[in-house]
């Protein structure tokens, strides 16, 4: 039961080299399963590709790229006494921190170790507010500052939102006197980065990248399902767990791939906007019906999940008027 992912390796390879010598302070973000391609390959990349410092999720992911990068590695879950007392990224890695307390705490006990210091955006997830800044001054004076981190929200109202948002950062840091030459940064677009960067000349803004750096050139990839059966089926006939009826006669194909592949798998994202509402009803009015589209297509033609995905196939809707492949086919 095949479900590959081919990768055009040269061309992937070429795209993560063009962007890292774009910017040397690109910081690439190493996190979970490595966005489908595997942590180490990821790791192997980024160090040819002569990163200085990469960004990782937690120490396990820091642990497991130990033996095939050989830089500086950013762990971007922060430390807190209370939840990672016992939990060591290794020696030359750098923490993050993200609560008074915790950089209370940590200053105790590894005196001297580098960290970054993680700041609340407008995400308020994690990070230390702009009122309790100036009480980080005297823990700090026993670490190693590697500088600021500002993880800024995805969807905003407006042009330059995160431009003001991390602008306003770092005169909150320097009015707290905490002398910010180095943010690291995530989720800045290129134009948005070129704009902080004109507005703070004399700080080293970095840019932790994971999506566009590693799957952003959607070109690089291919994926290729194999045909596990087919099943001619009336318009009415009730098919899969849920018993959907079959919109008209056609066929149900099963294919290789489901949940565990990562098909059909996406995070909700909240309708903000009068086109996006509307394409929200369309899709849920669709869903009602028991129709959604899938990521698989034949002849050029995208299919339709005959119901949600399993986890290592999926039931696809083929129209009768589409010759159904034979079984073993990709």
């Amino acid at each position: 039961m095949a479900f590959v992912l081919h990768v055009d390796g040269p061309r992937w390879t070429g795209r993560v080299h063009e962007l890292m010598d774009q910017d040397r302070d690109l910081v690439p973000v190493i996190k979970g399963n490595g966005y489908g391609l595997g942590p180490k390959r990821l790791a192997a990349a980024a160090d040819a590709a002569n990163a200085d410092v990469v960004a990782v999720g937690t120490a396990l992911d820091a642990a497991a790229i130990s033996a095939t990068y050989n830089g500086t590695v950013l762990v971007m879950q922060p430390w807190h006494p209370a939840t990672s007392a016992n939990t060591s990224a290794g020696p030359t890695s750098i923490t993050t921190l993200a609560h008074p307390d915790a950089v209370t705490a940590f200053s105790q006990q590894r005196t001297g170790a580098s960290v970054v210091i993680e700041v609340l955006t407008s995400m308020r997830r994690h990070g230390v507010s702009a009122e309790d800044l100036a009480g980080l001054l005297r823990p700090l004076e026993s670490l190693t500052v590697k500088g600021f981190a500002l993880h800024l929200p995805l969807d905003v109202d407006g042009d330059q939102v995160r431009v003001r948002e991390t602008i306003s950062w770092a005169a909150r840091l320097s009015d707290a006197g905490l002398d910010p030459q180095v943010l690291w940064v995530s989720h800045l677009t290129a134009g948005e980065l070129a704009a902080v960067r004109a507005a703070l000349p004399a700080m080293r803004i970095r840019s932790r990248v994971g999506t566009s750096l590693w799957i952003g050139d959607a070109e690089a990839f291919t994926v290729e399902a194999t045909v596990l059966d087919v099943h001619r089926v009336a318009k009415g006939d009730r098919v899969g767990y849920r018993q959907q009826a079959a919109p008209k006669a056609g066929y149900v194909l099963v294919v290789s791939g489901g949940t565990a592949h990562g098909v059909g798998l996406e995070a909700p994202v909240p309708p903000r906007g009068v086109v996006r509402r509307g394409r929200a009803l369309v899709r849920t009015g669709l869903e009602v019906a028991g129709r959604s589209p899938s990521p698989f297509r034949l002849a050029g033609q995208r299919l339709w999940f005959a119901e949600p995905p399993h986890m290592q196939v999926s039931m696809l809707w083929l129209p009768e008027d589409v010759a159904p492949p034979a079984i073993g086919s990709p």
